[in-house]
């Protein structure tokens, strides 16, 4: 009986953690919701705007060459191609530390590895985001991808 007790309040701590996990992945999943609407918002308000001819028209077109020209706008990518020559110091600092990493692992790395040692966690959601981050850089030839899933760098990759 006592065995049963004490399994049954091991297994209310660990769903108790558990709802915590998934609460924090909640709040951060609808803050990733929220910046769209947000954004549909602001969107919505400029087109009024521009249908009912209220806006000076010059300081419209100077912020909207200014946002569209910036980094990252219209669907900019941040991740290029590999070319000879390049390091990967043209790559955005949370890439370039993952190139790290797997450069300074003994053996092939895996998602889940990588994501632990940048902090990052190991609930499959906060793994799955370095996958991508991995699998990106193998898509774009920074790394290389083995059969079982796991990076290494490239002959010629540099850190």
């Amino acid at each position: 009986m006592a065995e049963v007790l004490t399994w049954v309040i091991q297994r209310r701590v660990v769903l108790a953690d558990r709802v915590e996990q998934l609460r924090k992945e909640l709040a951060e999943t609808e803050a990733e919701v929220g910046r769209p609407e947000a954004a549909e918002v602001v969107f919505g308000q400029f087109i009024e705007v521009e249908r009912a001819g209220e806006a000076d028209d010059s300081a419209v077109d100077a912020e909207f060459e200014r946002v569209t020209t910036a980094p990252g706008a219209g669907g900019m990518r941040l991740i290029p191609d590999r070319a000879d020559g390049m390091d990967a110091g043209v790559l955005p600092k949370d890439y370039q530390a993952i190139m790290r990493l797997v450069a300074d692992a003994a053996e092939p790395a895996q998602a889940g590895q990588v994501s632990e040692a940048l902090g990052k966690g190991t609930l499959p959601g906060q793994v799955e985001a370095v996958r991508a981050k991995l699998k990106r850089l193998a898509e774009r030839g920074w790394l290389h991808r083995t059969p079982g899933g796991r990076f290494t760098l490239l002959d010629n990759g540099q850190r």
